[in-house]
């Protein structure tokens, strides 16, 4: 077997609740008979036969374990992988075998806002939140250095696989941002940006997850940004930028729809025949009709009084 894969563990398993008949009343029932039928005259029997079967019951009830859906351990034998066991119940094993117990639930994370410069320079704060859970019991128990992380003790820690996830997380996180601007630029509308960007970006920041953890025998089930905005040094001057494009946006459908106006009106007024126009006042209304509708605030009309 490759040393990088996982097995199931297929070494002595018994059901524990056949072992309490065994360990609580079959040997303690033993004992008893030992000191009855030995008595005085075989002593040395005795004593070796109730000494024998005491070992045989400290073993026994050292032996019990419970294990619950979604859980897992790790079976070692005096430093020798043996397996990894999934089966849910009460069970008694091999009380020198070693195990290791994890956890294969999901488990969700929030990872803190970070400052990042996108991809033209600008510094962004960006967060995330992803689920994630242990795939590789054996890379997860003998992969991962747990006292690198901050671990104390021997074996794997809980604390140690966060912190382990949240590094290589944030240092995904910091790639996929580089790769992306924070919003459109010189008006290219195609661009995949980090604000426009959804499902793409964050299936992209699943997949850069997935392949820093795989190393460790963990998988993210989910990652996507819940945070996202420019670092106070330029949330101000990009707030400014953001208004006057919308103010230029704005504006350009306002005059479209003037123009478009303007050129009913005077097409209505000639079919109809209200006034005849040359091309000097055609131009004054155009330009009259313009300040009307193109204004901020309401014109103030001037009545010519005139003949």
């Amino acid at each position: 077997m490759d040393k990088n894969q996982e097995y199931e563990y297929g070494g002595l398993l018994i059901n524990g609740f056949a072992m309490l008949f065994f360990t609580f009343i079959l040997i303690p029932v033993l004992i008893i008979l030992c000191i009855i039928e030995g008595g005085e005259e075989n002593l040395l029997l005795s004593a070796g036969g109730t000494a024998v079967l005491s070992i045989l019951f400290i073993f026994g009830c050292v032996g019990y374990f419970t294990q619950e859906p979604n859980e897992a351990r790790v079976m070692i034998f005096f430093g020798k992988y043996k397996g990894t066991c999934r089966r849910v119940g009460y069970f008694w094993m091999n009380p020198f075998m070693t195990r290791r117990k994890l956890s294969l639930r999901m488990r969700n994370m929030d990872i803190e806002p970070i400052k990042v410069n996108d991809k033209i320079g600008n510094p962004v704060l960006i967060g995330m939140v992803l689920v994630w859970r242990i795939k590789d019991t054996y890379r997860a128990v003998f992969d991962i250095d747990s006292a690198s992380l901050g671990a104390t003790g021997t074996g794997v820690s809980s604390a140690a696989l966060e912190k382990f996830v949240r590094i290589q997380s944030d240092a995904a996180l910091r790639e996929v941002t580089g790769h992306y601007a924070y919003d459109e630029s010189d008006g290219n509308s195609e661009e995949l940006t980090l604000r426009d960007g959804g499902s793409e970006i964050n299936e992209l920041l699943e997949r850069k997850i997935n392949d820093r953890l795989a190393m460790a025998g963990m998988e993210v089930v989910e990652a996507r940004l819940n945070y996202l905005a420019y670092a106070p040094e330029i949330a101000a001057v990009m707030l400014r930028r953001q208004q006057a494009t919308a103010i230029i946006s704005a504006r350009e459908k306002i005059v479209e729809g003037a123009v478009s106006m303007v050129d009913m009106a005077l097409k209505r007024i000639e079919a109809d025949g209200v006034v005849k126009l040359d091309e000097e006042k055609k131009a004054t209304m155009v330009s009259n009709l313009l300040v009307v509708l193109c204004a901020d605030e309401p014109a103030q009309p001037v009545l010519n009084a005139g003949n």
